[in-house]
């Protein structure tokens, strides 16, 4: 299964590791989406900044 993530709102004025997090995700722009496999590591950053993003599961 992998998930995809999409980044709604802006990081600007979050915490440094929050947008360290959205970084490492991949995510730059608000409104850009990238998939990703789930594992355990991709859900705890998910978890991190639950509130910047939307997540769907897509089954392939």
């Amino acid at each position: 299964m992998k998930l995809k993530i999409t980044l709604t709102k802006s990081p600007i004025a979050c915490l440094q590791k929050q947008i360290d997090t959205v970084k490492a995700l991949g995510l730059r722009k608000v409104g850009m989406t990238v998939i990703k496999e789930d594992n355990p590591c991709i859900r705890g950053q998910i978890f991190r900044v639950k509130h910047m993003v939307k997540v769907e599961e897509i089954n392939e």
